[in-house]
C-alpha cells in the first residue's frame, strides 16, 4: 500500500496547531492553568484536537451532546462552543477538583448554561438517561477499561448518522505493540478491533493528537 503522510516533527506541529481560525484567549488560559497542575495535565486534549471538535459539532448541526471524562473542562468548552443558543452538552465525571476549574471557565466563554456537569461514575448518570435515541454527538475520554461499556450505553441513546468520538485510540502506539499487555492498552486494542468489525457503525481512526476514532452509527 502506498503510504503518504507528512512527519509531524515539534516545527511542523506549532505549524499546524498556528494555522486554525478559531484562537480563544479563554481556551489559552484554561490550557495554562491545566499545565500548571504538573504531569496530570496530560489528560487534557490537545489544541488541533479542540478545534477539531467545535467545527465537527458546528458540521453536524449537533444540539445533544455528552462528554464521558471532563477533567478541567478544556474538551467540554470546545464542545460547547460549537452549539447553539439552545444546544446541551452533558458531561459525566468524577472530580469536584478538576471540574470546578472547567466551571470558572465556561462562565467567562458564556457557555455554562448550555453545560449540565453530573459528578458520579459515568455509567451510572449514562444508565439513567432516557433509552430513546436523541443523542447528536458523543465524546469519550476517561477511563479506558470502561470504553467498550459506554459505547454501548451511548450508541443505543445516539441519533442515526449520529457520531461517537474516541480519545486515545493510539495509547502513545502502544496498541500496536503485542508486548504491552495492561489494561488500558489491552481495552483499547480490543475496543478498536470491535468498532472495526461492528455493523452498527462505520468507523474512521484519524492521527489527531494520540488518535481520534470517529463512529458513526449507520441509519
Amino acid at each position: 500500500m502506498h503510504e503518504k503522510f507528512t512527519a509531524l516533527t515539534p516545527q511542523i506541529y506549532e505549524y499546524l496547531v498556528d494555522h486554525r481560525s478559531d484562537k480563544d484567549p479563554v481556551l489559552d488560559d484554561l490550557a495554562r492553568v491545566t499545565r500548571e497542575l504538573g504531569g496530570v495535565s496530560v489528560m487534557q486534549i490537545a489544541a488541533e484536537q479542540g478545534a477539531f471538535l467545535t467545527m465537527l459539532v458546528r458540521l453536524l448541526r449537533a444540539r445533544s451532546l455528552v462528554e464521558v471524562g471532563t477533567f478541567t473542562g478544556y474538551s467540554a468548552l470546545c464542545l460547547a462552543k460549537g452549539l447553539p443558543a439552545d444546544g446541551r452538552l452533558l458531561c459525566c465525571d468524577v472530580s469536584d477538583e478538576w471540574t470546578a476549574i472547567g466551571r470558572r471557565f465556561w462562565e467567562k466563554a458564556g457557555v455554562a448554561d448550555r453545560i449540565d456537569l453530573r459528578i458520579a461514575p459515568a455509567l451510572e448518570t449514562l444508565r439513567s438517561l432516557p433509552p430513546d435515541p436523541t443523542i447528536d454527538l458523543a465524546f469519550v475520554d476517561a477511563d479506558k477499561p470502561n470504553y467498550a461499556a459506554y459505547y454501548e450505553e451511548l450508541l443505543a441513546r445516539l441519533r442515526p448518522n449520529g457520531v461517537i468520538l474516541f480519545d486515545n485510540v493510539l495509547w502513545s502506539g502502544n496498541v500496536a505493540d503485542a508486548t504491552k499487555t495492561d489494561p488500558s492498552t489491552v481495552a483499547l486494542r480490543e475496543l478498536n478491533d470491535a468498532l472495526t468489525h461492528d455493523a452498527r457503525v462505520e468507523v474512521v481512526m484519524l492521527p489527531i493528537a494520540d488518535g481520534l476514532t470517529l463512529a458513526r452509527k449507520k441509519s
